[in-house]
């Protein structure tokens, strides 16, 4: 597949809301794959696809357990409550304290267009919340509490 170019804050698309999925297209397949690949060389943990500037309500994510795609997700509860430190592909090198919910279930279809649901806690809850923001052209800047922090580099040795 290929590597998509990720969008940076500042660029329109981020902050646009996407369209529905209506069907499973060999190209949305191919995107999906592109979004996979896209996301474990940048090394995040969850990506959408206004980030690589397609309006369309795709989200890859994988915090350690997989890849999960979400397709037309909608988050239809949340319980509890987060605080943390939160970065984005789309911020690079930055990062901010955001509170999220700690428990969120969402409904969506998977790459063969099946509705299923998700049930997610802590990084998981926190990147289904941070990745379905996207969609609707929110990023963790309009949610960060104090200030945007700059990533400390690697302890080189």
């Amino acid at each position: 597949m290929a590597i998509r170019n990720i969008r940076t804050l500042g660029d329109d698309v981020l902050r646009k809301t996407s369209k529905p999925v209506k069907e499973m297209t060999e190209r949305t397949k191919n995107l999906i794959e592109d979004m996979l690949d896209t996301m474990y060389l940048a090394g995040g943990v969850g990506l959408a696809a206004p980030q690589v500037g397609v309006l369309k309500r795709i989200v890859v994510i994988d915090v350690g357990d997989g890849p999960v795609v979400l397709v037309n997700p909608q988050i239809i509860e949340t319980d509890g409550e987060q605080s943390g430190l939160e970065g984005c592909l789309s911020l690079p090198g930055k990062h901010a304290i955001v509170t999220r919910p700690n428990h969120v279930i969402v409904k969506a279809q998977d790459k063969n267009m099946e509705e299923f649901t998700l049930e997610g806690e802590e990084l998981m809850a926190r990147a289904i919340c941070h990745e379905c923001d996207h969609l609707d052209g929110i990023m963790y800047v309009d949610k960060m509490e104090g200030e945007l922090m700059d990533v400390p580099a690697e302890d080189e040795e």
